[in-house]
């Protein structure tokens, strides 16, 4: 190699890249938003079934989770949500039963209902005097629809059993009454009290449902 050649080479200097704290700052945080982005948008809609950003559903990547399924459709014309006109109501009843062999030792008290309401509920049974009783009463919660005496009625039984207290929802898969069948099985008077509420609407007194008239107290639930 010639002198020349060289003196040419000694004199090229290396290159240096100088990036500077901000640029590095820069790329860091870059690296991290993109990784969190793949985490919250891909990783967990499609391993965890979660999806924060909204992106796995948008992109389809949520259904990789998700497990093979079908609709379900309810049976008997019954729809599974049901939108009321009417007001939700809440009423309370004291039911007085006669000591057991009395003639009012039994009592039925019912309201209207119509496809898809439902009423959620609580009875106890009483003494006279406000106290629980001790004595568990025989109850029918059932319905049926009002027709004709001419035409066979369509009855709905729920539940029978015997109880001091029971609590739940019952929901009406025909327009008709619904409500319950009490007989006290204890030496002494007893009172049945009941706190409903939902969507229903009052049977008047004397009325099917409430040959008894029995008159509910409204409370302020509904207000």
């Amino acid at each position: 190699m010639s002198d020349d050649a060289t003196q040419r080479t000694q004199q090229i200097a290396p290159v240096q890249l100088k990036v500077s704290g901000r640029t590095l700052a820069f790329i860091t945080g870059g690296g991290l938003v993109a990784g969190a982005l793949i985490v919250l948008g891909a990783i967990m809609p499609a391993e965890f079934n979660t999806d924060p950003l909204g992106i796995g559903k948008l992109s389809g990547i949520s259904r990789l989770w998700a497990p093979e399924s079908k609709d379900f459709k309810a049976g008997g014309g019954v729809t599974l949500s049901h939108s009321s006109t009417a007001p939700r109501m809440s009423h309370v009843v004291d039911i007085p039963l006669g000591a057991e062999g009395w003639p009012e030792a039994a009592l039925e008290y019912k309201v209207h209902m119509t496809p898809g309401q439902s009423v959620l509920f609580r009875w106890q049974v009483l003494n006279a005097d406000g106290s629980p009783a001790t004595v568990p009463v025989e109850f029918e919660q059932h319905g049926h629809d009002v027709v004709d005496e001419h035409v066979p009625e369509t009855v709905v039984d729920y539940r029978k059993d015997r109880a001091l207290s029971d609590e739940g929802s019952m929901t009406a898969p025909l327009e008709g009454i619904f409500g319950w069948y009490f007989r006290n099985h204890a030496p002494d008077p007893v009172i049945i009290r009941i706190e409903f509420e939902g969507y229903y609407s009052l049977i008047p007194p004397g009325q099917p449902g409430n040959e008894f008239r029995i008159r509910p107290k409204e409370t302020t639930a509904s207000q």
